[in-house]
């Protein structure tokens, strides 16, 4: 398991008709502050103001096809040669991180081949590098000076 510490930052959240709204500065649109946005939200800011990827090479919510279904990826993150590099699974802080999240992030893997995983609930993340073989755990995630 990684540990990760989480920047400060000016989050911009606002009410409309008692439901509460986040701006996400990624998408640049206000998104439904749900517990998975959050999560989403501050591990953004994390590979943004701690990892240092650029924010233009950052997708969220990101469409792929498994088969005949149309499945979104939390965040994924494209290396400088503009192919997928890491793909990340946001869950919100109550979810327990199980083996069926680790199942899902596989499967989209499948549709959209990445070489590093994340799987996170804002509290607990677990990160995975493609071997020749299979996935090995890492103890941090890469940065954008590592890619």
């Amino acid at each position: 398991m990684i540990k990760i510490e989480y920047p400060a930052y000016p989050y911009k959240i606002r009410t409309e008709n008692n439901r509460e709204f986040i701006f996400d500065t990624i998408r640049k649109q206000w998104v439904a502050l749900t517990p998975e946005e959050w999560v989403r939200q501050n591990f953004l800011q994390y590979l943004l103001q701690v990892k240092k990827f650029p924010g233009s090479l950052i997708a969220v919510e990101k469409e792929i096809r498994l088969g005949e279904l149309t499945k979104r990826c939390d965040i994924v993150v494209y290396g400088r040669n503009a192919m997928p590099l890491l793909m990340t699974e946001c869950k919100a802080m109550e979810i327990e991180i199980t083996a069926s999240a680790a199942e899902q992030i596989l499967r989209y893997n499948i549709s959209l081949p990445v070489q590093y995983l994340v799987i996170t609930n804002g509290y607990h993340c677990f990160a995975f590098e493609r071997t020749e073989n299979n996935f090995q755990p890492l103890q941090e995630i890469p940065g954008w000076k590592d890619e």
